[in-house]
């Protein structure tokens, strides 16, 4: 997807000292027959105690949280109706009476721990089972699954479970310079906001896992909140996607910001009937929201969610044939080869326009008036350039009035009306992932593109592509609608195993246009992308938090260059281990090219920073992401360790001061501004620090001095 220039009709272990505030009447207000924080301690009935986490459960089955990181103990809230039901006229039921509790040892996928079984009753005669599992080889995790029986004599319905209630009471030292709190939240909106964010007063997003817009939704079902010493996050670690909330509230009249996972759905519980939630977690960390994401990945690993295997070309820089627009000529893309190649690029992605719909996916009988022979020999130019191919397709959409909406209009996402669900970007209409009519027509387009086009990647794009809405269409017999749902990674499993049983290298970006990333899909995917960035910012910590769901060596794609801040912001791709590219057009461009188009001045710097971003190759180093806190840390910076050595990298707009070099080795390193090129000084390990000014950015390379 892309946002410019497109004219289309319709985005461990560590103790901290004990610390606990007092809590305002309008926080306690906020939690309806919350336990007074005064409360004995003996009123606690059981904790869970892992080496970095320990919760307790109180009478009432409420319970708290305190992390065991840094050198003491750590309160992050009171006692919460941490699991609760609501049932049909808005109430809740928080109040189970303690009655019976089982602790086992455990062995599974995820290791060697143990469970316990916390069982209370409510006033209303519904049971609730509360199993807490942990693990070894998870120190600061807890897992969660609570179950609802109904034994009383009267039908409860119930509309909305919740997991994991908890506040994070503000860092008392928190100074009006300084958020209370940052966050990453992973779902989708159509205004494409930030993932990664400051928290005040005031602030609130419901992070529902669906659709947010016709067309956007989906994500990755976390939502962690941290303050400049300690975080906490919850999420679920269902292997499917689940249509879960993730709300992450702190009202002006609360003195602690909550998080919560919740999921609302009518259930009618007859005597003898039982409501299970899906299986949900608790994270407590030091630092930002990497060491999260990094735990969660390893975590569905485990559950058998691995990323895919990389290739070494999808670390290769790229041009694309967008800064042409979909009104390309064919002669001015194959014109622009012999400059990409020069300059140090290694793709060429052909962009949309090629096709003369969305759905049908007929080549452009005005751009190739030979069909598939003359799309045949583009793909030869390119690779003759010296290029590799890399070819734009956006599955799942059918246009209006295209031979396949006319033709198998089977294999149509409906509603339970019957409607059609529009992608609105392209005024067209979602096909359903999870109906085999649908899989098999991709499956055949994949073989065309690689298999007889002779393309080597597909850039897959579209916001739509993240999420799709429950399917009701009867000719798809789902057992449930939410099929569609949960299904859309084997669609994306599909796609990627047909193009590398063709060609084994193949790379396969989806591009979601600036919406989150939905975890589920990322191990079907050997390439991710900033897509669309509104900001170098964004590039930056997307790049970040797709390192944290992929890994630390993951090849991320920091989009066209174009695209980030004062529209030649390298740096900020480079510096975080992000992969370079570039939509220019060439000096004789005109029409809506020319804004793209090289001169003299620019082609020296786009060549420089194509040269800098081969040369050390830092996507296939190790983003060393629990080093600095996006959030707190000033300046804003990561880190890289490839070989021996370490690179860091600073943003901020003007910035004079010390700059911290943290994760060194022992001994010591010459400071290299690798852009520049320049020597600035010497440093010693572990943690060195250094002097310096810079406007924007400063690239720094590490390099040990051996034999001193």
């Amino acid at each position: 997807m892309h946002t410019n220039s497109r004219a289309y009709k319709m985005n461990k272990n560590h103790l901290y000292k004990v610390f606990m505030g007092i809590v305002s009447a309008g926080f306690l207000a906020s939690c309806a027959q919350q336990s007074n924080p005064s409360s004995d301690e003996d009123n606690i009935v059981y904790s869970v105690e892992s080496p970095a986490i320990t919760i307790e459960f109180n009478k009432q089955l409420y319970s708290r949280i305190s992390a065991n990181i840094h050198g003491g103990q750590t309160k992050l809230d009171e006692f919460q109706p941490s699991e609760y039901v609501v049932t049909h006229d808005g109430k809740r039921i928080t109040e189970f009476t303690f009655t019976d509790k089982k602790t086992s040892d455990i062995n599974n996928e995820l290791g060697q721990g143990t469970q316990v079984a916390i069982s209370g009753i409510s006033a209303e005669g519904l049971t609730k089972t509360t199993v807490v599992s942990t693990y070894q080889r998870y120190p600061t995790m807890a897992f969660y699954e609570v179950s609802y029986t109904n034994t009383g004599a009267d039908n409860i319905k119930v509309t909305k479970w919740v997991n994991n209630h908890y506040a994070l009471i503000p860092e008392d030292s928190t100074s009006d310079s300084q958020p209370a709190y940052w966050s990453y939240q992973g779902a989708s909106y159509e205004d494409r906001r930030d993932w990664v964010t400051p928290i005040t007063k005031g602030y609130s997003q419901q992070n529902y896992m669906g659709m947010n817009a016709s067309d956007y939704g989906g994500g990755t079902a976390i939502v962690d909140l941290w303050r400049k010493d300690i975080g906490l996050a919850v999420g679920h670690v269902e292997t499917s996607p689940k249509l879960v909330s993730l709300p992450l509230n702190y009202p002006q009249d609360q003195a602690a910001a909550t998080i919560q996972i919740e999921l609302e759905k009518n259930t009618e519980l007859k005597t003898g009937d039982s409501l299970k939630t899906v299986q949900t977690f608790v994270n407590v960390h030091h630092k930002d929201y990497y060491a999260t994401l990094k735990n969660y990945r390893n975590v569905m690993a485990d559950k058998g969610l691995k990323m895919a295997d990389i290739p070494d070309s999808a670390y290769d820089p790229i041009w694309c044939a967008w800064g042409y627009d979909r009104n390309f000529d064919v002669n001015e893309v194959l014109g622009t080869l012999e400059k990409a190649k020069e300059m140090g690029l290694e793709w060429a992605v052909l962009d949309d326009g090629w096709q003369t719909a969305e759905g049908d996916w007929y080549l452009d009988r005005k751009k190739f008036p030979n069909g598939d022979k003359d799309m045949q020999v583009f793909v030869s130019k390119i690779n003759q350039s010296g290029l590799k191919a890399k070819l734009w397709w956006a599955p799942l959409a059918v246009d209006p009035g295209t031979d396949l909406l006319h033709d198998h209009s089977d294999m149509l996402l409906l509603d339970e009306n019957g409607a059609v669900q529009d992608v609105t970007w392209w005024n067209s209409f979602y096909l359903c992932p999870a109906y085999k009519g649908t899989i098999e027509y991709s499956k055949a387009l994949v073989r065309k593109m690689i298999g007889e086009w002779g393309y080597e990647g597909l850039k897959i794009d579209g916001q739509h592509l993240n999420g799709v809405a429950p399917c009701y269409n009867p000719a798809h017999n789902h057992a449930y609608p939410e099929e569609s749902v949960e299904k859309l990674a084997e669609f994306w499993e599909e796609i990627i195993k047909t193009a590398q049983e063709i060609n084994p290298e193949a790379v396969v970006e989806i591009c979601p246009c600036g919406t989150s990333y939905a975890f589920h899909n990322l191990p079907y995917m050997n390439q991710t992308v900033s897509s669309d960035p509104l900001s170098s910012w964004q590039v930056r910590h997307k790049g970040k938090t797709l390192k944290g769901l992929m890994g630390d060596s993951s090849p991320y794609y920091g989009d066209h260059v174009e695209l980030s801040d004062n529209a030649n912001d390298f740096a900020s791709s480079v510096g975080i281990g992000g992969i370079v590219g570039t939509k220019f057009t060439m000096p004789s461009s005109t029409g809506a090219a020319a804004e793209f188009a090289l001169n003299e001045d620019k082609e020296k710097v786009w060549a420089k920073w194509i040269d800098i971003y081969k040369t050390k190759m830092l996507p296939k180093g190790i983003y060393l992401g629990e080093l600095y806190d996006i959030g707190f840390d000033l300046p804003e910076t990561h880190a890289i360790q490839k070989d021996d050595r370490m690179y860091y990298a600073f943003y901020a707009k003007d910035w004079n001061g010390e700059v911290e070099l943290r994760g060194l080795q022992k001994g010591k390193y010459q400071i290299k501004d690798y852009v520049n090129n320049l020597v600035l000084d010497t440093a010693v390990g572990p943690v060195a620090k250094l002097e310096t000014n810079f406007k924007g950015y400063l690239l720094l390379e590490l390099i040990p001095m051996t034999g001193e």
